[in-house]
């Protein structure tokens, strides 16, 4: 049984600081396993700055080294931390590595016009689907759940990825994940209720602490 200290978590949910690949608007995908820039260094102790002060009880992280580099900060602190390859981002196949501008592409707008109607089962090609990413997401959000006695926990993520497991954290359709908007170290702030076993958005793609920053605008969304 719960004790009364232990029927909340507090989650912080960012998406990891950018990349070269970010900056040029070049598709990472869970297949390019890029290092963060200069910008995303600085993003990454802007956040650590920002949020050093709490109190949290693990870090999360995928298995791709740019969510690594972007808690960094409070690993060195000692926070223990774990990797996990379920919360790698969107596998886009073929699409990895492709130059910019590929959101004109014809393949990339059909498949995004699938997602959108519902047919979130159709894969990059030689890639994940929305629906194949939710699957290997939803054992790591329960192993996270299963552990009540860590009541604040880091997780960083990559872009896609928080679309997709955020629709699933508050009941929406997967068809629905584009309307979550997310920029480079962005914070997503959730409270979860053991009691109620319901999710409560606090904060939304936040980047107050990235404030003074300079920053161009980012073209990829992975």
């Amino acid at each position: 049984m719960l004790t009364p200290q232990h029927t909340l978590k507090i989650i912080y949910l960012v998406r990891h600081g950018e990349t070269e690949y970010n900056r040029l608007g070049i598709v990472q995908g869970s297949g390019v396993d890029s290092d963060l820039n200069e910008m995303g260094q600085a993003q990454a102790q802007a956040f650590y700055e920002a949020y050093k002060q709490i109190p949290f009880d693990r870090i999360y992280t995928s298995a791709l080294k740019r969510t690594v580099q972007s808690v960094q900060g409070f690993i060195d602190a000692g926070i223990p931390y774990e990797q996990h390859a379920g919360l790698n981002e969107f596998g886009w196949g073929a699409m990895e590595g492709k130059t910019p501008h590929y959101t004109e592409d014809e393949y990339y707008r059909s498949m995004i016009y699938n997602w959108r109607i519902g047919n979130v089962d159709v894969p990059a090609l030689g890639g994940d689907s929305p629906l194949s990413v939710l699957q290997r997401q939803v054992p790591v959000i329960d192993h996270v759940l299963s552990r009540p006695e860590e009541e604040v926990v880091l997780i960083c993520m990559h872009g896609r990825a928080i679309r997709i497991l955020l629709t699933y954290l508050f009941n929406e359709p997967l068809s629905e994940m584009d309307h979550w908007e997310h920029s480079n170290l962005c914070l997503y702030k959730i409270r979860y209720d053991y009691d109620t076993n319901h999710f409560t958005l606090e904060i939304g793609n936040d980047t107050r602490h990235l404030a003074g920053l300079a920053k161009e605008p980012e073209v990829s969304n992975s």
